[in-house]
């Protein structure tokens, strides 16, 4: 049987009374309990389909109002049941409107022949000028979004990924556009050739055009008062509001954009929040922040980094165009009123402070502060690993994750110690300790890639990541026998090695990604010579990566071991290990006690300044401890305090276990 039916020569009777006007009524199908009284003041047009109209709404502050259309134009349409329309002050036309959806007082709702949504737009990230362009669709992740940017030089690798999001896009297209189950459209003026995911809400916008706001039950999407977008594309749980102007953009999972923010031809990966400032050609992976008026991003790659205000670059050179980019890397910040003159490369986790003309490139360098004096560009390599404020960015990023969807579009590996930085780390020692030879020891300072490095910075440095290394292989050490049971030094030995034969080269940090090289180009490889039939299965790819990522790091980490300290696990005699256990054991605590000084500086008399206002010195001790609290009790420091507690506590039974075999 038809779900809908022609109208009843009295239901148009009745209809007409209810001043509702149609050229043809004989276009007009309705659900088989269908009842006239649900339409008031409405003029249909063109083909449409109505379902039956029952429920009752509750709006804010307890009214209730039951479902069914009034004083609006609709022009083929399909509007299932229980959905409520009022107000429309021009037309709703070409759009499927599932059920429960509630359009109260917009002006527009049109899909204007057939289109995508959104999907295919090429977005010109990472470098304004074009030439590492995106195609934007509603399942983009960051990583396809990072081959298409970074892997320009794979050109074919580019035509078969384009081919397939050409394929996905051309099943998106239609000459209707949905507003799907649950979404809300209330006060709105004008949307056109967008769709509206399920549970969406979208509230006092003031033009929509192109896009597509996906959206869930449980990941529901917001896009707020005064939003002006056209050419994007939402992902799931993402909020866009206050005012905000995008054009040519992607927002991934869980991000926020507000307070006016400004955006064109940009990407937002999962969890960015952008206030207040500006974006262009911006490659936003996981985690990017900027929550202040001054601060423009332009032109960069950037991920889980955090803009002080005023930050920005330069990708103008006022001669050939802005044809210049820039990387920084993952875990950097930058400090209020820093500027980088592209191209530049920042190195993962460090922090940039003061101007920087002279295009530095610190990517061998990690976890290091960039300062400006006297217009010269300082490093002091490696500092960052014993500031509290590192550890503290790295604990909290999990627990701020936002997406709540099933399906989640971005692998995120939040781990801040890796093989990614580990192998950076052994990188810069070796550049530290050849610019030292090449220079000579008793140099005052050293200069790398336009950088300046003072004689003690730079011996710190080589002890700083010497220590990170080690920290991280005990890590790795510890985590692969912490639930393994051996009784001889046959069974620890095949209990140390390797499960998987990947990881053993260079590692690359994928939008969030931490994966081997070696097995990106086997992907590539695989898109190239049509291995991969689409989209779903390259994401497949994705999370068979991330969920390897312990095997795949253990290969690298024996192989390290192997190379930088002399231990093959598979020969190795146990006081060769316990000896390594030892070192471990004093980096990490070494390390934690740097990063417990570091946080005691914030509780310094300097620090107090500005408290106890009226009031003498103990005064102001008391106001400050009323509102920073001990420090002894600060989360961070118990924290610290805890990690040194429980390496130690793993340090001494891994031994009492090894010390058995001897």
């Amino acid at each position: 049987m038809n779900k809908y039916r022609a109208l009843t020569q009295d239901e148009i009777n009745l209809l007409e009374a209810r001043n509702c006007i149609c050229a043809d009524w004989q276009k007009i199908s309705v659900a088989i309990d269908f009842a006239a009284t649900a339409l008031r003041n409405v003029s249909l047009s063109g083909d449409v389909k109505l379902g039956s109209f029952n429920r009752t709404f509750t709006f804010p502050g307890g009214v209730e109002k039951k479902a069914g259309i009034s004083n609006a134009t609709i022009h083929n349409c399909i509007v299932e049941s229980d959905a409520y329309i009022n107000q429309v002050k021009n037309h709703i036309a070409n759009y499927h409107i599932y059920s429960n959806v509630v359009i109260e007082n917009v002006d527009s709702i049109i899909t204007e022949k057939e289109n995508c949504f959104g999907n295919g737009v090429q977005v010109s990230a990472l470098n304004e000028a074009g030439g590492r362009e995106i195609s934007i669709y509603n399942e983009l992740s960051a990583h396809t979004a990072y081959i298409m940017a970074m892997y320009r030089h794979q050109p074919a690798v580019i035509e078969k990924l384009q081919k397939l999001i050409d394929k996905y896009c051309h099943g998106i297209c239609s000459s209707m556009g949905t507003i799907s189950e649950g979404a809300q459209l209330i006060n709105c003026r004008t949307i056109i050739n967008t769709n509206i995911g399920p549970r969406a809400k979208v509230e006092g916008i003031y033009r929509l055009c192109n896009g597509s706001i996906n959206s869930s039950e449980k990941a529901p999407s917001y896009f707020g008062p005064g939003v002006i977008a056209e050419d994007f594309i939402a992902a799931s749980g993402s909020t866009v509001s206050d005012s905000s102007l995008l054009s040519k953009c992607f927002i991934g999972q869980g991000c926020e954009l507000g307070k006016h923010y400004s955006a064109e031809n940009s990407v937002f990966f999962a969890n960015c929040q952008g206030f207040h400032g500006e974006a262009c050609s911006v490659f936003a992976g996981p985690y990017t922040v900027t929550h202040h008026k001054s601060t423009l991003l332009i032109a960069g790659y950037f991920s889980f980094m955090n803009a002080g205000s005023g930050s920005n670059q330069s990708n103008h050179m006022y001669k050939l165009g802005p044809i210049h980019q820039g990387v920084v890397e993952r875990g950097s910040k930058t400090t209020s009123d820093s500027y980088l003159l592209w191209p530049a490369r920042i190195g993962a986790f460090s922090l940039v402070m003061g101007r920087h003309y002279r295009n530095p490139d610190t990517s061998q360098l990690p976890f290091s502060y960039l300062i400006e004096n006297k217009d010269e560009s300082i490093l002091a390599p490696g500092v960052n690993l014993r500031s509290v404020g590192t550890i503290r960015d790295a604990r909290k990023w999990p627990k701020r994750d936002k997406r709540t969807d099933d399906k989640l579009l971005d692998f995120i590996n939040f781990n801040l110690l890796s093989p990614f930085t580990i192998q950076k780390m052994i990188n810069g020692k070796k550049v530290l300790k050849d610019l030292m030879a090449s220079s000579g020891v008793t140099s005052d300072y050293y200069m790398y890639n336009s950088v300046k490095i003072a004689n003690g910075a730079l011996r710190r440095g080589i002890q700083l990541y010497n220590t990170g290394i080690i920290k991280f292989l005990g890590n790795a050490l510890i985590k692969k026998l912490e639930d393994v049971i051996f009784e001889s030094l046959s069974e620890l030995r095949k209990s140390l090695s390797k499960t998987s034969d990947y990881g053993n080269g260079e590692w690359i940090d994928m939008a969030g990604l931490l994966v081997p090289k070696e097995r990106v180009m086997t992907l590539l490889d695989d898109l190239q010579n049509d291995n991969i039939s689409d989209l779903d299965e390259l994401n497949s790819r994705y999370a068979l990566l991330h969920d390897n990522y312990f095997d795949y790091a253990w290969t690298w980490c024996l192989k390290v071991f192997k190379d930088e300290f002399d231990l093959d696990f598979q020969t190795a005699e146990i006081d060769q290990i316990l000896s390594f256990v030892d070192d471990w054991k004093k980096c990490v605590i070494d390390l934690d006690n740097m990063v417990y000084a570091d946080a005691r500086k914030e509780f310094t008399l300097n620090n107090q300044t500005g408290f106890g206002i009226d009031g003498s010195e103990e005064t102001r001790m008391s106001d400050f401890e009323q509102v920073r609290g001990e420090f002894e009790k600060h989360p961070s420091v118990q924290d610290i305090s805890n990690h040194i507690r429980v390496k130690s506590r793993l340090a001494e039974e891994l031994k009492e276990r090894l010390i058995l075999l001897k």
